[in-house]
């Protein structure tokens, strides 16, 4: 019996503003077994989503009693050595609150690299090295840095820019998300599910079928949710075969959903 009734896939974008609308940030959503379909924003002047149309359009998707399982394709925290360099706490609520803070990247008008080069925020006093790396990452062969910016394939941005839409949700639907593997590694049952994804680990696995490289990501989330799922494969890799300190670390760097 699948544990979830609906399946999201978002490829994820930090280009611009979190109001600017942007063709690379793709939603894709299946129910049941129907074949994942792509999700157009509201109905505005905007031909794509922003970053707070998908925030507020999740909050309110997720707010049922469908449970439902969604993958966002950017880092949910930072390797252990930032924690360390900054003496924060292991705790990843207290590091969400404390990232807006510094990088409020979801405020109106307000670009990554803008926080980034000192314009607004206080960036300089959260940084990290592009050398750093989560365990996640370490076990993905092609996973780049968090810190990494401006290089073929990277999540920096994307990152930075996502982050405070995290603390976002769950400033608003509270218990009712289970933010794998922050909330724990065992998912409850019944639970709605928002978890890091890498769509390079699932896009060979689905033909393309004329939809471009952002839109097959999200699709492909999607599909794998859904297929593994009814295959009962979701349990193993909600409980990756991490040891007990391997274990630790990945609760406050967070993990990769698919990664094992």
């Amino acid at each position: 019996m699948p544990q979830f009734e609906r399946y999201i896939g978002i490829d994820y974008s930090g280009a611009e503003t979190p109001t600017s609308s942007l063709p690379g940030l793709r939603v894709y959503a299946a129910d049941g077994t129907s074949s994942p379909k792509e999700v157009p924003p509201p109905p505005s002047p905007r031909k794509y989503w922003t970053r707070r149309g998908i925030a507020e359009w999740l909050r309110d998707e997720l707010s049922g009693p469908k449970p439902v399982l969604v993958g966002i394709d950017h880092a949910f925290s930072f390797p252990m050595r930032y924690f360390e360099a900054h003496r924060l706490p292991l705790d990843w609520p207290a590091f969400l609150d404390d990232f807006q803070h510094h990088w409020p990247t979801d405020e109106d008008k307000t670009y990554v690299c803008f926080v980034l080069d000192g314009g607004c925020g206080n960036g300089a006093e959260r940084m990290g090295d592009p050398s750093w790396l989560r365990l996640t990452e370490l076990w993905t062969q092609s996973a780049k840095s968090v810190f990494q910016f401006g290089v073929q394939g990277q999540v920096a941005t994307s990152t930075h820019a996502g982050l405070p839409w995290l603390r976002y949700l769950r400033m608003h639907c509270g218990e009712h998300l289970h933010f794998w593997p922050f909330d724990g590694w065992e998912v409850p049952p019944s639970r709605t599910v928002v978890a890091e994804v890498y769509p390079s680990l699932w896009t060979r696995r689905f033909a393309k079928d004329g939809r471009n490289v952002d839109q097959h990501a999200a699709y492909a989330v999607a599909a794998w949710f859904q297929r593994a799922d009814a295959n009962g494969w979701l349990a193993r890799y909600f409980d990756p075969p991490l040891d007990a300190a391997e274990r630790a670390v990945a609760q406050v760097e967070g993990w990769i959903l698919g990664v094992v």
